[in-house]
Parts: structure tokens; sequence; C-alpha cells
């Protein structure tokens, strides 16, 4: 079997092409709906004359029932013949617009066709402000007092405040409706010397411009909420576009760490067998077992192999380890173990290195510890993963204090504190990330993988625990592992949290 066979997706694989064809599928259309809201969006003009063309058609049915009342009225007046005969041809001139916005909203409304049905509503508004101003004109020469003009006046009070509710939508159908009617009627009161009939004249001509401005506010608050009917509709096609794009680049990404973990997982051995083969014969050669090399600078190209060996075999691990642990397959054996022995052993195994760069270890454990719930390998390897970067950032001279303590909440914490460069505040992030490396620290420390932190924060994060990191310039560098109080066992809690003074390691 082929290394490429090896990898190859099984049957818990998703099907990538299926899965990117339904997102595709589904952005696609969004991409087309909200191209289509760019285009055309909510037509103004369209929604205004829809919303009078649905206020005539509705008016269409109950103005002949107020055109009748008021002939019926005025018929003691002006005769039956003439109030029925007005009221006929008004009540069909609003009939005849009601029919005209029953067809506009039963059709699919264009801009191509808004001219025409303009034209259409025009002509029909024409004849209802023939009829009224037909009544308007009509004066009562036999009437005596006011009674009459009374009722005029009230009457195209009336009209001027319905045809302002039911026309704002339409720009200034208030005055091409009521307009002429009211000039006529005003033009007779004023023109009669009367002060009562002159009073009611100028109430015409201020009730026309005053509702005018009235239907104009309605009409601008209309266009306002389309526009931010307009704007919320953009924004939800706009967010479930985001939407989508996001389900589909976590989907690559969930593949292509799948297939990340696959990989490592497969090629795990074939990385491994060459790189042991490597290193044991380098070792053998280098040590001199089987006879000596008799060449100093092929002993040197020796070391050289064997120690980069070493390297790599650690980076493949450390990758490994924190693949295992992305990817939910490391699993915790938990079992109960005091952190002051794992944290005592590791000092005991990093003393020859630190004494070797001339660093010193301080100690500083809190008594009566009680153990804590945990995987005793994993914390090992928290404790020496913390203690390796110490000792690669601390200088020759320098001291790394390990403590171990309570914390106020019950739980325990190891802090590994170290006096070498520090790391800028702008840079803690880059180095808690995976393959993360400061500036600073690349050039006073040996080159390392950049997975010891990320390791031991995912490990910690299992634990329930977590993981801060402190520095400074020129001051040094703390880092703290808190595990929480469910992972303490027992029942002794620490009355105030006091830190053990740090000693010097023994030697």
């Amino acid at each position: 079997m082929t290394i490429l066979e090896s990898i190859s997706p099984d049957k818990n694989v998703l099907d990538v092409r299926k899965k990117r064809s339904a997102t595709s599928k589904s952005v696609g259309d969004l991409r087309k709906r909200l191209t289509a809201a760019g285009k055309q969006g909510i037509a103004y003009e369209i929604e205004l004359l829809t919303g009078f063309a649905r206020n005539q058609m509705n008016a269409g049915y109950s103005m002949p029932l107020f055109v009748t009342l008021v002939a019926a009225v005025g018929a003691s007046w002006t005769g039956w013949f003439l109030a029925s005969l007005w009221a006929l041809v008004t009540a069909l001139s609003h009939l005849l617009l009601g029919v005209l916005s029953k067809r506009f909203l039963s059709i699919e409304r264009t801009e191509d066709d808004l001219p025409k049905w303009r034209r259409n509503f025009f002509f029909g508004q024409l004849m209802v402000s023939a009829s009224w101003a037909s009544f308007a004109f009509f004066d009562c020469m036999a009437c005596s007092g006011y009674q009459y003009p009374i009722i005029q006046f009230s009457t195209l009070l009336v009209f001027q405040a319905v045809t302002a509710m039911l026309s704002y939508s339409f720009g200034r159908s208030v005055l091409i409706m009521a307009a002429p009617a009211s000039i006529i009627l005003a033009t007779r009161f004023l023109t009669s010397y009367d002060t009562a009939m002159l009073i009611m004249g100028l109430i015409i001509v201020v009730a026309l411009l005053f509702f005018y401005l009235i239907a104009d506010r309605f009409k601008r608050s209309v266009i306002t909420m389309l526009g931010h009917a307009t704007e919320k509709e953009t924004l939800i096609v706009e967010l479930e576009t985001a939407k989508s794009f996001s389900e589909e680049a976590r989907s690559r990404a969930e593949e292509a760490n799948l297939a990340k973990s696959r990989f490592l997982a497969t090629m795990s051995h074939e990385l491994r067998t060459p790189l042991n083969a490597i290193l044991g014969f380098s070792e053998i050669m280098r040590d001199e077992i089987m006879g000596p090399v008799g060449n100093d600078t092929y002993k040197d190209y020796v070391k050289d192999i064997h120690d980069s060996g070493a390297h790599l075999l650690n980076l493949i691990n450390e990758i490994l380890d924190i693949s295992r642990i992305e990817a939910g397959k490391h699993e915790l054996n938990e079992e109960k173990f005091r952190l002051v022995n794992i944290a005592d052993e590791a000092l005991h195994m990093i003393k020859i290195k630190a004494k070797q760069k001339g660093v010193s270890l301080m100690r500083g454990f809190e008594k009566d510890l009680p153990p804590i719930l945990g995987d005793e390998r994993a914390m090992r390897q928290i404790i020496l993963n913390l203690l390796s970067n110490a000792l690669k950032f601390t200088p020759s001279g320098g001291t790394i204090t390990v403590k171990v303590g309570w914390t106020r909440m019950g739980g325990q914490y190891l802090s590994v504190k170290d006096t070498g460069p520090g790391i800028p505040e702008a840079e803690i992030p880059i180095v808690l990330s995976s393959f993360g490396q400061g500036s600073i620290a690349i050039k006073h420390a040996e080159q390392g993988t950049g997975l010891g932190l990320s390791i031991v924060q995912a490990l910690l994060f299992m634990h329930q625990g977590k993981f801060e990191l402190k520095s400074k310039l020129r001051k040094g560098t703390e880092a703290i592992a808190f595990l929480p109080e469910a992972r303490v066992m027992g029942t002794k809690k620490p009355d105030v949290a006091k830190q053990a003074e740090p000693q010097k390691q023994a030697s």
C-alpha cells in the first residue's frame, strides 16, 4: 500500500465535493438575491403608487355613500334632479378610480408601466376633481340665509381631509383633486363681500394648504420607512451571505484539519522509523563504539547529524502531540498524585543542564498540599515544557524559581519564573500561538518548535485549568498553570493563601 492510498478518505470522512456543492449553491442563491436587491431594491415610485391605489380602491366603495348622503341633504335646495345627477356623476368617477386601482393592484407592477398608470390615475383624478368642482360651482340664488353655503363649506372640508388621507402617497394629488373645488368655492365666498362668507372662504384656502402640508409630511414618512425597509432587507441578505461564507470556511477548515490529522497519524511511523535509525547509527559513530572514526571533521559531522535528528524527532513528537490533542483523541488517564512531587522530579531532571549553563534553580513549595486528580504524565509534560522554556531563555548567572501552592479559589497553581530577557507585551499572543516565537526570545535563546506553550495550554484546558503568562522586558517571564478546586482531593482548604519562601535547589 502506498502512502497516498493509506491516507485516502474513508466512509467517516464527509464528501467534500457534495458539501461544497450545497454550500456553493446556497451562496449563489444569496448572491442573486443580493444582486437583485441592489439592482431593484424597493422602487419608491411603485410602492407609493401602490399605496395610493390601495387607498383609492377602498374608498371607491365608501365615497359613493358619502356622495349620496351629501346629495340627499342638498336636494332640498338644489332639487332632486340636479342632486341626483351630480351624485351619479361623482359616484361613477370615484368608482372608476377604484376600478383602475384594483386593476393596478391585480397585475405585476414594473417600472416600465409607471408612466401609463400615472396617466390613468391622473385622468381618474381629473374626473373626480371636475365632479366636485361642479358641486362648489353651483350657487343657490333662490336660497336665503347661510344654510346651503354652510353645507357646501362643511362638505368641502370633509372632502379635503379625506383626499389628504387617501392621496398623500401620490404627491400632488391633494391639489389635483381638491384644489379646483376649493378655489371655486373660496372665490364665490370671498367675492360675496359678506363677513361670514369671507371667513368661510379664507378657512377653505387655509385648510387646503394645511391638508397639503400634512399629506406631504405623510409622504416623506412613507419614503423614510421604505428606505429603512430597503436597508434592513439588504442587511439581512448580506448577513445570510456572510453566514454561508463563514460556514463554508469552517467546513473547509475542518476538512483541512481532519486531513492534517490523518496525514500526521499515518506518517508518524514512516518518519520515526528512519529517524530512530539515523539517531542510533549516528550515536554509535559519535561514541566510536565499533572503532575509531579517525577523522575529527567526520566526528563533528556525525555529532551534527545526531543533534539535527534529535531536534527533528522532538519537533515531530510535539506536532503529533498537539495534533492529537486538537483532534480530541488525547484521553486523560486520571489518577491521584501530588503536584509538588511532580515539580520536584522535573527540577531534578533539568538540574544537570541548568548547572552546565550556570543557572540557579529555586523552589518554593507550600506545605501539606493535598493530592490532585489528573493525568500525571500530562502534568509532568506541562512542568517540563515550562522549565525547558525558562532554561532556554535564562542567561548564565540567572535564576529559575518554581513555586507550587494554593490559589485563592481553593485550587492549586504551578509557577515557573525566570530572569531572562522577557517578552514584549505585544508579542505575548504570538508566543502563546502554535509555532509562535517572540523576536527577542529568538535572538537570546536556542531555536525551538514554538509548540511548547500551545501544548501546555491544551493540556491545562483538558484539566479545566487555565494558563497565564506574565513578562516584562529585561526583568524576566513568569508562566503560571492553574488547576481548579474540583481537581483538588480531600476537604482541606487554606485559610489564607500564602506562598512559601523560595529556597535554592540542592545540588
